[in-house]
């Protein structure tokens, strides 16, 4: 099977601060529910990531069906999906991101590929259950939802990816359209 990152990957730019901004837009005020000042600790320290996102996504409380939000934004958004990845995509390709499962889900729908390994984010109250999906944490997904799952192509933007990277028979860094190969260290 053939793995993608999704943000940045096959998805031109990053879902969330898309659809954050897609929010924003129908309802400016929640802006007011930024978490600043968990922002700024985690740019700086590089801690409390998981304590800024989940501050960082009350904005969800403001709707009353995040369901229907998230279908009209991957309505406008859809057309970022990358060329490439439609030109080579399967049935069995697997979507894993840190971006959250409710946010990804219609979009693999849409593409016809299997549900996304994603952050779990609990759509009304933005709270996880469970780790970020990133990392390491991508790696023990992987086979929590697909017991000895074989990896043929791995395709990322980011070196964070490098444990699946080596799980892969090939594995790819994508850069806007150009792929080259990972660069395993």
């Amino acid at each position: 099977m053939n793995v993608y990152d999704f943000d940045g990957t096959i998805y031109d730019g990053d879902s969330t601060l898309d659809f954050y901004l897609f929010c924003l837009a129908k309802k400016p005020y929640i802006i007011f529910r930024f978490p600043l000042f968990h922002a700024l600790k985690y740019v700086i320290t590089r801690r409390g990531k998981l304590e800024f996102k989940e501050r960082f996504y009350r904005f969800l409380r403001a709707f009353d069906d995040i369901d229907r939000m998230v279908e009209r934004f991957w309505d406008i958004s859809f057309c970022k999906i990358k060329g490439w990845y439609l030109l080579q995509k399967k049935e069995t390709d697997v979507v894993i991101s840190a971006s959250p499962e409710f946010l990804l889900a219609p979009a693999c729908k849409r593409l016809g590929i299997l549900s996304p390994i994603a952050s779990r984010v609990d759509k009304k109250t933005g709270l996880y259950s469970g780790l970020n999906c990133h990392g390491e944490e991508k790696v023990r997904r992987f086979y929590e939802k697909l017991e000895g799952g074989k990896i043929d192509s791995f395709y990322s933007d980011s070196k964070s990816d490098a444990p699946l990277a080596l799980l892969a028979q090939r594995a790819y860094m994508v850069k806007k359209d150009k792929i080259t190969a990972f660069p395993i260290e």
